[in-house]
């Protein structure tokens, strides 16, 4: 990559690193407009009065250096704050508060195809068939994509404006290009790389301003990018319009867009590789640059999953190795063979199943036809054992059983809130602009929270599960085998959190077996458990159409928040420490090696976990040759040969996570990987951090 270019993407990053979406002028505007018309016509005019009314109001934002446009990073000032909290009372008395949001991503293929001139002449269509009740959701619908394309020619007028007083000859050609592209995509076909760049972005910008969910910042997914935009890289290839370079380079700027509209601590980017509908696997220039921009990037975003079957190419995988070598935190890696047999097993025809995301950390969902619900809720295992610890038992069955008993009871009320959440999103929330993007609202005539999206998953996730192994590992051997003690005397030691007991509690840290080893009678109790888990999940079903409940052994951040409000537990974690990071062995326990820890990681099947499934390990950077890469691949192969879903690598330096904590400031943009997903590490709690620190570090 030119030297320019290396150094725009520079000044963009670190721009990026500082900036705060914001999008709290639109929504201010909205439920202005919205309020006063609140007795007028019916929810989908007042709908799509308030978002023409809010979207023709926004001032485009371009800063020198972009080529890739759409972003609100602004904010408010003290009197547009003034008129927010004059509306909010009136915002929060009409939006529920809870459910889930984004965590999808549309079918941007057909949006490049089309452009929402494309949609219309589709709702067009349905409209000369519809009765009373779906014309006003096509209406809404059609306002909502003009809004959009409305939106995208005044970015053209900012462009052209800001062309005109430029200086720059470069810049003002630069200028010259966003305003032909943004008066071009979304509102038409793309025909280029760059407008299909464009386009991606300018859309995913605008369905991030959701009024429904405006406390929350949105988590959208950019799927495919290899697959939908393969089309316009190879004609501009062909015709001589397009380098390598510039490719990387507009794919590097979308990415650095993901970062100015979701803030750090959650997760949004991409997919790339996998298997194509035909059967191909899906390897080519666009696979590779788009790992590549982790490393030209260097954010918190892109969230880059790298798909893998058991044919992907060498090179792939290699390049994916190189890149996590450098100390970045993606791509994670997931296995596509298994996902696409979990899929088609939750009922996922075949030829759908080749288009997944991994919806924002691990969780699955289907590409351009979801209303999944992710991590709805979270549970912590290990909580749930320690509430039935308030008792002795005749024996570790009869204990297991009450825990049973305890945890399904738990699922149940859980499924019954979540539902009863779908239900009130059903009766009080609309998103017609999303659902023009999601299959089948359109064809149906339906919003995408009434029933009008193909897959209305809830997925519940389940965090602590190597905290609770380990817990009963040690629970049966010293309670029930040696009898050195009752349940009720442990929950004693426990409730005052080892104090005058720790030569107990070192004793359980360094001598019971521990999940991580490869010991069968260990983790064997680890697959009885998620065996469990799965079976109950399988009772129940959400009330739209196409609902499943779907479990996942995943944590994002809830294995620290969990564990903040946990006390003691009988593996030794003392209380308020974080719980196991997800679904690997819990932190600095793995003591055989990574390949023991890999076989205790796939003694169980994973194809039922959809919801997700996130195994982390941490090798030494400084230990790091060039034949360590090598050995990481085998390491990688052996995993995915065995029926692992996820396993994320970071590849980090002790001294420099040290050096991080005393200087914060020095070390602003080290990621490290999470549970789940990644964050930066100086914006982590003094909890995390000490946790990140104690997970076992390899060498290669």
């Amino acid at each position: 990559m030119r030297e320019q270019d290396i150094a725009r993407i520079d000044r963009l990053r670190l721009q990026a690193l500082h900036a705060t979406p914001c999008f709290m002028l639109f929504y201010t505007d909205y439920f202005e407009r919205h309020r006063e018309n609140a007795a007028v016509g019916g929810e989908y005019e007042r709908f799509a009065d308030a978002f023409l009314y809010a979207m023709g109001r926004i001032q485009p934002q371009i800063d020198p250096d972009e080529l890739i446009v759409g972003k609100s990073v602004l904010p408010l000032t003290e009197a547009q704050q003034a008129r927010w909290e004059q509306v909010r009372p009136y915002a929060e008395s009409i939006t529920p508060i809870n459910g889930q949001d984004s965590h999808r991503a549309i079918d941007y293929a057909k949006l490049l195809r089309l452009g929402t001139t494309g949609y219309i002449a589709e709702i067009e269509a349905y409209e000369k068939k519809a009765g009373e009740a779906q014309k006003a959701f096509y209406a809404c619908c059609r306002v909502c994509l003009q809004a959009v394309a409305d939106y995208a020619d005044r970015y053209a007028a900012t462009a052209r404006a800001q062309a005109e007083s430029c200086d720059d000859a470069q810049r003002k050609q630069e200028l010259l290009d966003i305003a032909h592209a943004c008066s071009r995509v979304p509102r038409h076909p793309a025909q280029s790389y760059y407008e299909a760049v464009q386009a991606t972005n300018f859309i995913t910008h605008c369905l991030s301003m959701d009024p429904s969910r405006f406390f929350n910042i949105l988590q959208f997914q950019l799927g495919r990018p290899d697959r939908y935009l393969l089309p316009y890289y190879e004609k501009d290839r062909a015709a001589g319009t397009l380098t390598d370079d510039r490719a990387q380079l507009l794919l590097d700027l979308l990415s650095i867009q993901i970062n100015n509209r979701v803030c750090s601590g959650l997760s949004s980017g991409y997919m790339v590789g996998g298997r194509a509908k035909d059967g191909s696997v899906v390897s080519n220039p666009l696979t590779r640059m788009g790992m590549q921009v982790v490393d030209d990037v260097h954010l918190v975003y892109p969230a880059v999953g790298l798909c893998c079957c058991h044919d992907t190419p060498e090179e792939d995988l290699q390049l994916a190795c190189r890149v996590l070598s450098h100390g970045r935190s993606h791509p994670a890696l997931f296995n596509d063979d298994i996902i696409r047999q979990g899929l088609e097993e939750y009922g996922i025809p075949e030829e759908e199943s080749y288009e997944y995301i991994h919806s924002t950390c691990v969780e699955i969902t289907p590409v351009g036809s979801s209303n999944v619900w992710v991590a709805s809720p979270y549970t912590n295992l290990v909580q749930l054992l320690l509430d039935v610890m308030d008792r002795d038992y005749a024996s570790f069955d009869g204990l297991l059983s009450a825990y049973y008993a305890r945890l399904d009871a738990h699922i149940k009320a859980n499924f019954i809130e979540q539902n009863n959440f779908r239900l009130e999103h059903r009766d009080r929330v609309i998103k017609p602009l999303l659902s023009c993007f999601v299959y089948d609202c359109l064809e149906k005539g339906e919003d995408v929270t009434r029933g009008g999206a193909r897959y209305n998953w809830i997925m519940p996730s389940f965090v602590g599960m190597a905290n609770l192994v380990d817990s009963l590992v040690v629970l049966r051997s010293l309670v029930f085998d040696k009898k050195e003690l009752t349940v009720a005397r442990f929950a004693d030691i426990l409730k005052d959190n080892f104090e005058g007991n720790e030569p107990l509690r070192l004793r359980i840290l360094n001598e019971v077996p521990k999940y991580g080893n490869d010991i069968d009678a260990v983790d064997c109790l680890f697959e009885q458990i998620v065996t469990h888990i799965v079976e109950q999940c399988k009772l129940y079903t959400p009330c739209l159409t196409g609902g499943k409940l779907i479990p996942s052994v995943f944590c994002w951040v809830m294995h620290e928040r969990l564990g903040s409000q946990t006390g003691a537990s009988p593996d030794g974690r003392k209380a308020g420490f974080p719980l196991g990071d997800g679904s690997g062995p819990c932190q600095g326990r793995e003591h055989c090696g990574p390949t023991a820890s890999i076989l205790s990681s796939t003694k169980w099947s994973h194809k039922e976990l959809i919801g997700g499934v996130a195994v982390n390990m941490k090798f030494s950077k400084r230990t790091f040759t060039q034949d360590s890469c090598a050995k990481m691949l085998a390491i990688i192969r052996t995993y995915l040969a065995r029926g692992g879903f996820e396993l994320q690598i970071n590849v980090v330096d002790r001294d420099t996570l040290l050096a991080a904590q005393e200087q914060p400031e020095q070390y602003r943009d080290l990621v490290v990987r999470i549970g789940g997903y990644s964050d930066y590490f100086v914006k982590l709690s003094p909890n995390m951090q000490a946790e990140v620190l104690l997970r076992t570090e390899h060498d290669l």
